[in-house]
């Protein structure tokens, strides 16, 4: 058995929390959150101790590793998406029993931060020591600080797995997509960034803060060998046209009503043909749940009319998967207590199945 350094495994165990625990809570799903450590763990009280000790098994583990990121804060439409780990998490085990991804918990949310850079001294020193109890610690408290900051270690120890993210709302992809980006140039892969989404996320900034869930993709550009490995699929809700995001940014996209109209076999036509000119080696797919037509994904922030259906999105990330290995992944914007159908429960159960769908696909091809 190949064994994780001791240095690496203080800052899981430090940074990270067991599955579904980086939302706190005290009455609001708890029995959810028990529910989930009962399966995992055998039992649902004292699983600190439990999940620690699964650290040591990740070096042997599955190459798809489960990393849960509970953070809403770079959000600003509707929150609710911190809720997402925890119940896609409850969803994938009960839909897709025989995922063989490894879960590596959740990264420590204090709710009120976004990323470090925005704090001064103090504010760092106070949060230091409320969740390390240790003020002169060297451990981010961010989560977008705290995410990067251990996918950089987790990248550089074990350069065959991939993580799997699950927001969160979608200012969490950018740490997520920056440190895979920068460990697939150490390796010599060329990686494109493959997004679903209703929306750009193209913004400089949004109200003065540059990482958000309308910003991310702007600051990850430099990371991709070119700035067009940034293909976007699904775009509907912009204020501005299809031209001004292409030639500011140089990214490439495939709007929903082009989608919709030309079929999804010219769409993958096209993209495998981008793919083949660039050279591209590996894929990572970031899946906003808003891609998807709000009549099937409602329980999120920001639903969206006319946009792709289910079959739609796993016809193109079939087609792809099959021409190129997909290594990093993740689903965003999962908000289930927030569903805007007026269906209530329905509509959340429905969200997180279509969620859970692709999501169970993507870990299965990761874990290949």
């Amino acid at each position: 058995m190949t064994a994780i350094t001791s240095e690496f495994y203080n800052k899981l165990s430090n940074c990270l929390c067991p599955p579904g625990n980086g939302v706190f809570t005290v009455n609001t799903a708890k029995e959810r959150k028990e529910q989930l450590h009962q399966t995992i763990f055998g039992q649902a009280v004292d699983v600190d101790d439990l999940w620690k000790q699964s650290l040591n098994q990740l070096p042997d583990a599955s190459k798809a590793v489960i990393l849960g990121v509970a953070s809403d804060c770079g959000g600003g439409i509707l929150r609710g998406a911190n809720w997402g780990p925890l119940f896609l998490r409850s969803t994938l085990l009960a839909s897709y029993p025989e995922l063989t991804a490894f879960d590596l918990g959740d990264v420590r949310v204090i709710p009120h931060l976004l990323s470090d850079k925005y704090l001064n001294e103090a504010t760092i020193t106070n949060c230091r020591k409320a969740l390390y109890q240790d003020e002169n610690s060297d451990f981010a408290i961010s989560p977008l600080s705290i995410t990067e900051d251990v996918l950089h270690d987790f990248y550089a120890e074990f350069p065959e797995k991939g993580i799997f993210g699950i927001g969160g709302d979608h200012s969490v992809s950018y740490p997520l997509t920056k440190a895979y980006l920068q460990a697939k140039k150490k390796q010599g892969k060329r990686a494109a960034i493959i997004h679903f989404d209703a929306h750009t996320d193209l913004l400089v900034e949004r109200l003065g803060i540059d990482l958000c869930f309308g910003s991310w993709c702007t600051h990850i550009l430099d990371d991709l060998h070119e700035h067009n490995h940034l293909i976007q699929i699904g775009i509907r809700s912009s204020g501005k046209p299809q031209s001004h995001w292409e030639d500011k940014f140089g990214v490439k996209q495939h709007w929903a009503k082009d989608v919709l109209a030309q079929g999804t076999a010219k769409t993958i036509e096209n993209i495998l043909a981008q793919l083949e000119h660039e050279n591209i080696d590996e894929l990572y797919v970031s899946f906003d749940i808003d891609a998807i037509d709000d009549s099937f994904a409602s329980a999120t922030g920001t639903p969206e009319p006319d946009g792709l259906m289910p079959q739609d999105a796993m016809e193109i990330l079939r087609a792809l998967a099959a021409k190129y290995p997909i290594t990093g992944a993740d689903m965003m914007e999962i908000a289930p207590f927030t569903d805007s159908s007026g269906e209530g429960v329905v509509g959340q159960e429905k969200t997180l199945k279509v969620g859970a769908e692709i999501s169970a696909f993507l870990l299965k091809e990761m874990a290949k």
